[in-house]
């Protein structure tokens, strides 16, 4: 048995790393154990999300299962044996056969495969290359604009924010939910408007198509508000950069064919990969201004890398103007208000372009609390509010103890049900957001399958059995339909349209509106009383029900925590043993990268 059949038969490798190591070693001469374990794992890295491999941290693997497995006791070659073979290796130094160097090892320590370290060489090139003042900008105008948007005393992070973009060529303004971020843009937009006139070309993006509407949606709300001189519609990034047929990664709009825009926002940059960065930064014109906005501290992209979080820790900005430093003096100078004082971390951080809101404005109290403590990663604060119960804002209690999650079911269920059977739309739409059960996992017994299941037979909605549809059930659409102005991770609800029974639709909330459509117009829509706690990033329900898994399982970490707490407004039920919840407090997603270096 060679050694990446023992590290597969133990499930440390997927059958996926073990061929594309062995192919590879095959195709560019390389036989050594030490290096082809190292390429396999270095492919699993990828596909669990970082960029590269620490090879100080080889051994730095998790194993999901139900068997015990003596990682141990695996045939791990020494890591400075490993480092020198790399070295020396066909595939990291070439070979006289061919110019294939698959792999790439950088300062003796990460190891990349070649596609990965290319897209994270272009992010640092163009940042690098953007990274001073924006020109033009009229400081009269910004500050008179500053005073009337943001007219607020004390300390205003939002007003920071927003000069900070207004002044930089790229600007990431992270916070959690209900920090304003939504509001802030729109007004650095009014603000851009203010120096630039109404032909200013505003690009709005998101990686999702309904995160993009919802972007959209907010923007048109606050720009009526504003005076903003048009709408502004958003699309995904996909969808901006421009599909090419048979490529994934390819796009119309790259280095040689720019975006046609002046700004370009990206709103929920948390789930934004590496190469879809690599591919947006190629395709901005080199004097267009870049907006990032996040919450770096939940769930990263599915796909590789964890570039939001990396520019946090980087920045964006090397040479800030004149103008941000005394901007900094002012706002440490205000008095008064509800925010404290910029503190020289934070005007650290505005001088390198990134601004974190930190006033709550929505998410609140207990909740508040939680959500603060899981992001600190401070377990016993954890364990101490959900024991208090946070005055009926936090209900702790045992994944068998399902009274009080059936009871929420219930409940939601007969409210979407009422208004459905009577065709009141915007109750229905409303209703339907009232609870919602997250899972980490889609199998298993924390996986979404088991609880939908349990929600659906709680909830007591269908009437004589069968697949059909029927009033008061839940949808969640699973791919964007640009037709239908549907996207994937919508929830709606069938109505009775009228009140009769015999004419059915499907209701989606639009902000203040009520879209309906009819079923059969629903390309990719299922059956929705339980999700995946990735899946429900951007939505927020009055309640939510997150069910923890074991301890043990890879998903369980305080991104996850975090991500399902902040999607409830009201209340959140954890179900999970303390030894679950503490080690999803305490473990941390680590995305392997070397971009945070050079900034």
């Amino acid at each position: 048995m060679t050694i990446l059949e023992e590290f597969a038969e133990a499930g440390v490798l997927a059958p996926a790393d073990v061929h594309v190591a062995t192919t590879l070693g095959r195709l560019g001469g390389e036989a050594d154990d030490g290096v082809l374990l190292a390429a396999a794992l270095a492919t699993r890295a990828v596909r669990l999300g970082s960029v590269c491999l620490p090879l100080s941290r080889l051994r730095d693997v998790a194993v999901d299962g139900d068997d015990e497995v003596d990682l141990d006791a695996l045939p791990w070659p020494d890591g400075d044996d490993v480092r020198a073979a790399l070295r020396r290796s066909p595939l990291v130094v070439g070979a006289s056969s061919g110019p294939l160097r698959p792999l790439r090892l950088v300062d003796d320590e990460l190891l990349y495969l070649d596609r990965y370290h290319r897209q994270e060489e272009t992010v640092r090139a163009i940042l690098d290359a953007r990274a001073g003042a924006a020109p033009g900008v009229d400081p009269d105008v910004l500050r008179d604009g500053l005073r009337r948007r943001f007219p607020e005393p004390g300390p205003d992070r939002q007003r920071l924010a927003a000069a900070v973009s207004v002044l930089g060529q790229t600007t990431v303004l992270a916070g959690g939910p209900g920090t304003g971020k939504t509001y802030t843009v729109a007004r650095i937009l009014a603000l851009l408007f203010d120096q630039h006139g109404s032909e200013l070309r505003v690009g709005l993006a998101a990686p999702t198509g309904r995160a993009a509407a919802q972007l959209a949606g907010e923007v048109r709300t606050q720009g009526a508000e504003l005076g903003l001189p048009r709408e502004i519609p958003a699309q995904t990034i996909h969808r901006m950069l421009g599909f090419k047929p048979g490529s994934a990664s390819r796009f119309r709009h790259d280095a040689s064919n720019h975006l046609p825009y002046d700004v370009v926002v990206v709103d929920e940059t948390s789930m934004v990969s590496l190469t879809i960065m690599c591919r947006l930064l190629e395709a901005l014109r080199p004097d267009a201004r870049l907006i990032l906005v996040g919450d770096p501290d939940q769930l990263a992209s599915v796909d590789a890398g964890a570039v939001l979080g990396d520019l946090v820790a980087r920045g964006v900005t090397r040479a800030p103007s004149a103008a941000v430093e005394e901007l900094l003096v002012e706002e440490s100078a205000r008095a008064g208000g509800e925010e404290a004082a910029v503190d020289p971390a934070e005007a650290l951080d505005a001088r390198r372009g990134v601004v974190r809101l930190r006033r709550g404005r929505r998410f609140t109290g207990a909740l508040g609390d939680l959500a603060d403590a899981v992001r600190r990663g401070d377990a016993d604060r954890v364990i101490e509010l959900a024991r208090s119960g946070g005055g009926g804002a936090i209900d702790w209690c045992d994944p068998d103890d399902t009274d009080g999650l059936r009871a929420d079911v219930a409940a939601a269920g007969a409210a979407t049900v009422a208004a459905a059977r009577d065709g009141h739309a915007p109750e229905a739409a409303k209703a339907v957001q009232l609870h919602r059960v997250l899972c980490a996992h889609s199998e298993g017994p924390s996986g979404v399958t088991r609880w939908a299941q349990l929600a659906e037979e709680w909830a007591g909605v269908r009437i004589g059995g069968g697949f059909g549809w029927y009033a008061g059930q839940p949808l969640l659409v699973t791919a964007n339909d640009y037709d239908a102005k549907v996207y994937n991770g919508d929830v709606g609800v069938v109505i009775a349209h009228g009140g009769d029974p015999a004419d059915l639709r499907a209701a989606f909330a639009r902000g203040g509106d009520v879209a309906l459509l009819y079923p059969n117009q629903l390309v990719a829509v299922r059956t929705v009383y339980a999700m995946t706690i990735h899946r429900s990033q951007g939505s927020q329900y009055e309640a939510v029900s997150v069910v923890i898994p074991p301890a043990d399982s890879r998903l369980l970490t305080r991104e996850l925590l975090y991500t399902a707490i902040t999607r409830a407004r009201q209340r959140v039920r954890l179900l999970g043993s303390e030894e679950a919840l503490r080690a999803g407090v305490e473990r941390r997603v680590l995305r392997a990268s070397g971009l945070r270096s050079g900034g």
